[in-house]
């Protein structure tokens, strides 16, 4: 589903990405972790299309399609979806109002507004949501961990074919994370194509959501991939019990 091949980025002249290969089938989940500063977070934004950083090499292709210079609102029409790490709040532009034309733009007709309100709040009911937070403006006064749940309710109403989930579990409290991952493999279960890609400093949410592999990214490119045990490594050493990693290279 996901191939980049040699994949450098750079913001304000600084690299963050060197040489960055990763491969993501149908149907698999992959989970990225690394130390502060390597370019987690930069890689699911490159993914989305920011017009932050710069792609000085490499390619990113998508179903066969070639996304590495394509606008945002094209890359989410072919199903990506980023979970932000820090959603926004937009005062004046309701959820029903963002969803409503997200997805009459995705079908391309009209939508039943009936049908669509109704699985909406039924979604809602299923994250522990309030069914009134369709009518509210987006994230306006919202707590972090509510802010992620509407990040998942976004994305449980658009059916992305391709997850990017950005530190899911920052701001959410155990029961919270544990609603949400829930309502996430529930969506799995019945989507068996679709794909994900957890970036995470922590092994705590892939206790929910079990990768088929992990990788450790450091300077920029993966340094060592294995299955879920190796994010139990990390909890118990540490970045620094890992071959390839030194001390000097957590204090840069």
């Amino acid at each position: 589903m996901l191939s980049i091949k040699n994949l450098s980025v750079e913001v304000e002249s600084k690299k963050i990405l060197n040489n960055f290969n990763i491969d993501i089938n149908d149907g698999e989940i992959h989970a990225i972790m690394g130390p502060n500063g390597t370019g987690k977070s930069t890689l699911s934004k490159v993914i989305m299309g920011s017009d932050i950083y710069k792609v000085v090499n490499g390619s990113i292709m998508f179903d066969g399609k070639d996304i590495t210079n394509m606008e945002v609102e094209k890359r989410a029409k072919l199903g990506i979806f980023l979970c932000m790490q820090s959603p926004i709040s937009i005062e004046g532009v309701t959820n029903r109002e963002l969803l409503h034309t997200a997805l009459s733009e995705i079908s391309d007709e009209k939508i039943n507004l009936y049908k669509f309100a109704s699985s909406v709040e039924s979604i809602a009911k299923d994250l522990k949501m309030d069914k009134s937070v369709i009518h509210e403006f987006i994230n306006k006064g919202a707590s972090g961990g509510e802010r992620k749940k509407n990040e998942i309710l976004q994305m449980l109403v658009l059916k992305p074919k391709f997850i990017i989930l950005d530190e899911l579990d920052s701001g959410l409290d155990v029961d919270s994370l544990k609603i949400v991952c829930k309502n996430i493999n529930k969506y799995l279960s019945e989507n068996k194509d679709v794909s994900v890609l957890i970036i995470t400093h922590y092994s705590r949410i892939l206790n929910y959501i079990k990768p088929d592999y992990v990788h450790v990214l450091n300077d920029g490119k993966i340094i060592k991939t294995g299955d879920y045990n190796l994010s139990l490594e990390i909890e118990k050493t540490g970045y620094t019990g890992l071959n390839n990693i030194s001390e000097t290279d957590l204090d840069e």
